[in-house]
């Protein structure tokens, strides 16, 4: 499966590809690109494949805020990219429970 980043016809410079074990998202513009991958690991068990990506992020970008890290807090005031998790649905809490921290 693989998505073109476009929304409404407007082309965000993000595209995702989906493979068996890994997704690939490129993010691309005229003054840069580069390619985020994103495979199973460790803390990524209790997804599948198809959400993985999200699960790997989502929990990625909590840790690196709770760090209170003012180098990451500087570097992301400065790019524009700020981090805000929201609370589970009752379905993803049953299916998703992580054991590490309830």
């Amino acid at each position: 499966m693989a998505e073109n980043g476009a929304e409404n016809g407007v082309d965000t410079g993000l595209q995702i590809t989906s493979g068996a074990d890994m997704t690939r998202i490129q993010v691309a513009c005229e003054h840069q690109q580069g390619l985020i991958y994103v495979v199973p690991a460790e803390r990524s068990w209790v997804c599948n494949s198809e959400t993985l990506p999200a699960h790997a992020l989502a929990g990625f970008f909590r840790e690196l805020v709770a760090l209170q890290n003012s180098s990451v807090g500087n570097l992301m005031r400065q790019w524009g990219i700020y981090y805000r998790q929201l609370p589970r649905t009752e379905a993803s809490a049953e299916s998703t429970e992580d054991p590490v921290t309830g």
